[in-house]
């Protein structure tokens, strides 16, 4: 299990970020040493609700969020989460505000996970518009935005991001395999050469994403349907 060690590694020289991040209620602690922090089935029936982490305040620099996210989750053994929205007077959710929104925590057993397989996420940066071609088709993603395609096991996937000097990768998933995750960015990530970080696959302006940032970016993203 690829843990998330170089993602937390950013608090200690990024704690001057506006942003702050609390948790807001605790309604009981579970001891576990699970470090995946992965977003909440809809259908997990088993999931015990430990509590809340509220963010107050907007952010440019995600990875940082996660990470006291991720920090405030462990306090109280949580790992799964999702999205909570504030209401309105009536009741009805009001839309998803980046500067201010709440995470419900919970602790799931590991075999009640929902398993998810044979997907691509491509992610935006928090930034600019993004532009990628798959297989020569092209997509331009806006910025905090995501969307996903179905993979054909067997089928090779060129993902390039059209730029002079820009990046390309071929990936070819076999049946049954785990969903994969990557972030177009400009920016000068430096790769990860254990196997074990956050951001594992480097190829220039491609980044691959462990799968609890990947999960935590789509809940605070909006996803996008391309044709």
């Amino acid at each position: 299990m690829k843990n998330i060690a170089i993602i937390l590694s950013l608090i200690g020289t990024q704690l001057w970020s506006a942003q702050n991040v609390y948790l807001s209620k605790v309604e009981k602690t579970n001891d576990n040493s699970d470090k995946f922090f992965y977003r909440k089935g809809e259908s997990s029936s088993e999931a015990v609700y430990l509590g809340e982490a509220e963010v107050q305040g907007f952010s440019k620099d995600d990875a940082l969020v996660f990470s006291m996210i991720y920090k405030k989750a462990k306090e109280i053994g949580a790992n799964t989460f999702t999205l909570k929205p504030f209401e309105n007077i009536d009741g009805t959710p009001q839309p998803f505000n980046p500067s201010n929104y709440k995470i419900a925590l919970y602790y799931t057993p590991k075999e009640k996970l929902d398993a998810q397989h044979g997907e691509m996420y491509i992610f935006a940066s928090s930034e600019k518009d993004q532009k990628i071609s798959i297989n020569r088709k092209d997509y331009n993603v806006p910025p905090r935005s995501f969307f996903r395609l179905k993979m054909v096991p067997g089928e090779v996937y060129t993902i390039s991001t059209k730029k002079l000097l820009g990046s390309t990768i071929k990936i070819q998933p076999k049946a049954g395999d785990d969903n994969v995750y990557f972030q177009i960015s400009a920016l000068k990530v430096k790769s990860d050469t254990s196997g074990v970080g956050g951001l594992n696959l480097k190829s220039g302006d491609i980044i691959g994403l462990e799968k609890s940032y990947a999960e935590f970016l789509s809940t605070i993203y909006k996803e996008e349907h391309p044709k």
